[in-house]
């Protein structure tokens, strides 16, 4: 174990069930005593109020449903060779499911591709308990709390790369990194500086299908991230998207 500092559960409350978001515990124990940590973090006042606040008004149209109204847990196992990277959970989709992209538009768009190229067993995800799986992957985000206006501030991103870090460590079977829009090539790359890991140099522009070495056993693949805006504005079309995990199911291998 890495002797991380499990936090208590907030007064009055259950330990929340982390372990449901995590396909049933299926992740090792040293990455699932991480996401029990991630899953209670209470570091950034202003997403902890924006959480609970969305959490607690809800939107019409989930007007029944329970949120999970936490920061939302990575997914997979720690044996993956495809890392995804993406920005942060969605409001009214991972803020209210409790799974990274499940539940909403860009969730459709990604587990879809995902499917198509055999990193999943299934095409959608509407809620932990539908029986996804990923297959040789595991999804992370920059942030794990959903901001308002999806927009976490730096010193937010700063806090949270604590998380992205020890994941780095953990995934020692990584080969391909995808990284979902500019902040989360961002983000990973200054993980990447902070542990003292090699970075491309001179680093290159970020752009959709570009990749690059990270090291010598490890490609990052840019791809523009999967939001309803660039997918329905047709800056993120399916052909484009394919190409990037078209790239990663090749070098990833059957």
């Amino acid at each position: 174990m890495l002797g991380i500092q499990l936090p208590r559960a907030f007064p009055g409350e259950q330990a929340p069930p982390v372990e449901a978001r995590l396909y049933n515990g299926q992740m090792p124990s040293d990455v699932a005593v991480l996401q029990q940590t991630i899953a209670e973090c209470r570091l950034c006042p202003r997403l902890v109020r924006y959480r609970e606040e969305v959490a607690a008004t809800k939107r019409a149209a989930y007007r029944d449903c329970e949120y999970w109204g936490r920061p939302v847990p990575s997914l997979g196992s720690d044996n993956a060779r495809l890392l995804i990277v993406g920005l942060a959970p969605a409001a009214h989709g991972g803020n209210r499911t409790g799974r990274m992209f499940t539940g909403d538009r860009s969730g459709d768009f990604l587990f879809g591709t995902l499917h198509r190229f055999g990193f999943a067993n299934q095409a959608g995800s509407r809620e932990p308990a539908d029986g996804l799986r990923l297959l040789d992957t595991y999804i992370t985000a920059a942030v794990h709390c959903a901001p308002p206006e999806n927009r976490p501030l730096p010193e937010e991103f700063a806090t949270c790369r604590r998380y992205l870090k020890q994941e780095l460590r953990l995934l020692q079977n990584v080969s391909v990194v995808v990284v979902l829009g500019r902040i989360a090539w961002q983000e990973l790359l200054r993980a990447r500086k902070e542990l003292n890991l090699s970075v491309p140099h001179p680093l290159p522009p970020f752009a959709h299908a570009a990749s690059c070495p990270l090291d010598t056993g490890t490609t990052m693949i840019c791809s523009y991230h999967p939001s309803q805006q660039n997918t329905s504005t047709g800056r993120l079309t399916q052909t484009m998207f394919d190409e990037v995990f078209r790239k990663a199911r090749s070098l990833v291998g059957e």
